[in-house]
């Protein structure tokens, strides 16, 4: 295995000093002891809190070993001196790694550096006093072989359970620049509130009242006030699977020719809702008691974590949800707007009630109004719309798998595209899933003629039709309102990840590249996952850093200790690499022109040819194809093919040596097709046997606990699969009455060759020497776009045809 840690803050000696005395591995009784080894002893003593006798700590000492033929309790014992190879081996074992499997006890440096564990400084062959003392501060900080660093290992095993309820201990505590897990989670106070949004998206008159689930930790009704972790999620409160499915939208359509037109941006610019909203409830009496408490959240546990280090946990689902007010939108201004109220409220922005009644206001008293978003897909999208709003209290969001223009999920290119895997979804599909006043028949009953006509509404302003960018999809598009980001950003996105696009992140990147905010990325090699509990990097810990920085004020270098890019290696399993930035506009670009089967340099003369393709498959191969989305992707990319004649495949030489792709590729041609419709699909394929890692992690079979006898999350990593011949690295589709841009619908007349050019998804990939760089050029995509089985034939004129690849600089 291998160990990344970019979230250990370089600490001062003195200062390390004061920390080991601050969480109780320095004080008075161990000041008086004289030799290194007295010292060692007495921090693995204090190491095992659940042992609480001198017999059974050296029994755990006799159960490691210092050197191949003394184990730790009788080296110590008889030596005054630490020697730094002794003091790693105990440190190893300890940190769950095994002796012979994961190193050698007579040289554990060469382990240390395998792994990528840091090793402390020292002069000479032995620790001195002083050295010891630093070597421990930095084994605090090091990860242990399950993926938690050795300090949230002793969390879990009770280390801080003596801090809970010490009024002597300060709280927040904070060691090596990260918040510490001495808050009691079994005393949490758990609370509903009614929080009044400035909306009224049921059109009855009055504000929307939106619930809010908050656990806080039981030392703020004794008056401390702490940050705020905030989820929306629509899911919160329960969905409607089963009336979702129903409405999946038929893809087995035909792509239909559209009425050209000439429109501009200004033609699909969102019009300002200028609807009169209701007066405020009026406030006459407030209270700092909540009157409704709740058994247990939908929770997540990137929050859970954070709740035994002190934050408060806020949860709310937003309009249209179970107990709130509203009608859901799917990612309009108004889902905004019901996002932000919440953050207004902790911020003492905004009134909250303790009931529906809203008789009573309840302030977020407690908060110290520093705010921050979390939340994967959805959950993360409602973080970056709350962001580009500006709203104050909001000090940073936490994005993972995070949508920032809807019309980048649902569509591409002027095509109808699904996100991966959900095949016939749309933005009325799941404002109807996530539309949980359903789950109460008497409030359904009430509110029914008005959400059928408002999914109506839905249902047209996506326009299935034609797939093109109009007005609705530009109110759901967030990067329009980038400029006005104030949070902080840590974006996370998987390079993987067919559902929320690569594209979504790469926009907001590039949108916020020249912000003054402070924004980190990383990127890993999955698909729509979270990397909450992976070993090979400490993504918690680099959270906890900047999550202190940012609503803490601690002054921990996150801004500058953290890379602005974190970005999973491809190739070498457990592997992050640093960089400056992604997709920078100063990346080289390679240009490879399109021959007969091949990708050529561009030193080779354009070739007067044209190649051609037919779309349209026997009707039992397509009937296969429609249910079977894997089986398809395979033959579309397989040397020996029955897809052949129904796609083009480019090759490009043997590769001479290693080369990383970063940024968007893309592709300039000219295409021609028999009929007045048509669009274009393209794969970017590396070619060449290899194991290669998954795109789903392995669970490994290992609880984290978050921390003492508290919620627990599961250990994962990506491992390598069986070797294969290919891996699609990215993709890209295109209408082609669509070619000038996504709002504006071009004449197609059959048979005419029209130029294009075609964007694929940003990656960043590093092709191996020995493997070819392939291009796929086909029509329909069965796990994404429609699938009309059309007699349409293709043809591409190579004399304009090329492909630009950006890449890192050699």
């Amino acid at each position: 295995m291998r160990n990344q840690q970019f979230a250990i803050r370089p600490t001062a000696p003195a200062q390390a000093l004061d920390e080991l005395h601050m969480i109780h591995f320095l004080d008075d009784t161990n000041q008086t002891l004289t030799t290194p080894s007295q010292l060692l002893w007495d921090f693995y003593d204090r190491s095992w809190p659940e042992f609480t006798t001198d017999q059974r700590v050296s029994q755990q000492l006799h159960n490691l070993m210092a050197t191949p033929d003394r184990d730790g309790a009788d080296f110590l014992s008889q030596h005054d001196a630490v020697p730094v190879t002794v003091f790693y081996n105990l440190a190893l074992q300890r940190l769950g790694f095994t002796v012979g499997d994961d190193f050698d006890l007579a040289d554990p440096l060469v382990a240390m550096a395998k792994i990528q564990l840091p090793v402390s400084d020292h002069q000479a062959a032995n620790f001195t006093m002083a050295e010891l003392k630093q070597a421990w501060y930095l084994l605090l900080t090091t990860h242990t072989k399950n993926g938690q660093s050795f300090l949230d290992h002793l969390t879990t095993h009770g280390y801080f359970a003596p801090f809970l309820h010490d009024a002597a201990v300060t709280k927040p505590l904070i060691f090596n620049g990260k918040a510490q897990a001495v808050f009691d989670t079994t005393q949490l106070i758990r609370e509903v509130v009614y929080v009044e949004s400035p909306q009224d998206t049921d059109h009855d008159g009055k504000r929307d009242l939106l619930k809010a689930e908050i656990l806080r930790p039981a030392e703020t009704a004794a008056g401390l006030k702490v940050p705020v972790l905030y989820t929306a999620s629509p899911y919160n409160q329960g969905t409607n699977d089963e009336a979702g499915d129903q409405m999946m939208h038929d893809v087995n359509v035909p792509l239909t020719p559209q009425e050209p037109n000439h429109l501009t941006r200004e033609d699909v610019l969102a019009e300002p809702d200028t609807t009169p909203i209701p007066a405020p409830r009026p406030v006459t009496t407030s209270t700092t008691t909540a009157t409704e408490s709740f058994a247990r959240e939908s929770s997540y546990t990137l929050n859970d974590y954070f709740l035994a280090r002190g934050f408060a946990i806020v949860y709310a689902a937003g309009i249209g949800t179970l107990d709130s007010d509203g009608l859901r939108t799917t990612g309009d201004p108004e889902e905004t707007t019901s996002t932000i109220a919440i953050i207004e409220w902790l911020a003492g922005n905004r009134t909250a009630f303790t009931s529906r009644e809203a008789t009573q206001a309840i302030p977020a008293w407690w908060s110290n109004h520093a705010i921050a978003m979390t939340g994967r897909s959805y959950l993360g999208t409602l973080a970056t719309a709350a962001a580009t709003t500006g709203v104050a209290g909001l000090k940073t969001v936490i994005s993972e798998a995070a949508i920032s223009n809807w019309y980048d999920y649902y569509r591409d290119g002027g095509l109808v595209v699904a996100p991966g895997g959900f095949p016939g979804e749309d933005a009325d599909v799941l404002a109807e899933e996530t539309f949980s006043r359903q789950l109460q028949a008497g409030d359904y009953h009430r509110i029914q003629a008005k959400w059928q006509a408002d999914l109506a509404a839905i249902t047209s302003g996506q326009d299935r039709t034609t797939g093109s960018y109009n007005r609705f999809w530009d109110a759901r598009n967030y990067l329009k309102n980038a400029k006005n980001i104030k949070a902080d950003l840590l974006l996370v996105h998987g390079l993987n990840d067919w559902n929320v696009k690569p594209r979504n992140v790469n926009n907001l990147w590039n949108a916020v590249r020249d912000l003054p905010v402070t924004k980190k990325l990383i990127l890993h090699q999955g698909q729509h996952i979270y990397i909450n509990a992976f070993r090979s990097i400490d993504y918690t810990d680099i959270v906890n850093l900047w999550l202190t920085h940012e609503l803490l004020d601690v002054d921990n270098q996150a801004e500058t200790l953290l890379p602005n890019v974190i970005i999973q290696d491809n190739v070498q399993p457990e592997t992050w690499h640093s960089y400056e930035d992604w997709d920078a506009p100063t990346n080289p670009v390679t240009t490879l022109n399109l021959q007969p089967e091949e990708l050529v340099a561009t030193t080779n003369a354009p070739l007067k040819a044209a190649v051609s393709f037919n779309d349209q498959l026997p009707d039992a191969q397509y009937q296969a194809y429609t249910h079977d989305v894997t089986s398809w992707q395979r033959d579309l990319l397989n040397d020996d093919s029955p897809l052949k004649g129904h796609r083009l495949r480019f090759k490009s030489a043997v590769l001479t040596k290693d080369q990383v792709l970063d940024g968007k590729p893309t592709i300039t041609l000219e295409v021609a097709v028999n009929q007045p419709v048509g669009l274009l699909s393209f794969q970017l394929v590396d070619y060449g046997e290899a194991k290669r890692l998954g795109v789903s992690p392995t669970p490994l079979r290992v609880s984290l606990d978050e921390g003492f006898h508290w919620r627990e999350d599961s250990l994962r990593e990506f491992q390598t699969t069986a070797p294969t011949p290919w891996k699609m690295i990215t993709k890209g589709h295109r209408n082609l009455q669509n070619r000038t841009n996504a709002y504006q619908i071009d004449e197609l007349k059959p048979n005419q060759f029209y130029r294009l050019r075609v964007t694929l998804q940003p990656t960043h990939y590093r092709l191996l020497a020995g493997h070819q760089l392939g291009l796929v050029i086909y029509a329909t995509d069965f796990g994404m776009t429609v699938r009309g089985n059309q007699d349409l034939q293709y043809s591409i004129n190579l004399e304009h045809a090329a492909l630009e690849l950006p890449h890192l600089a050699e």
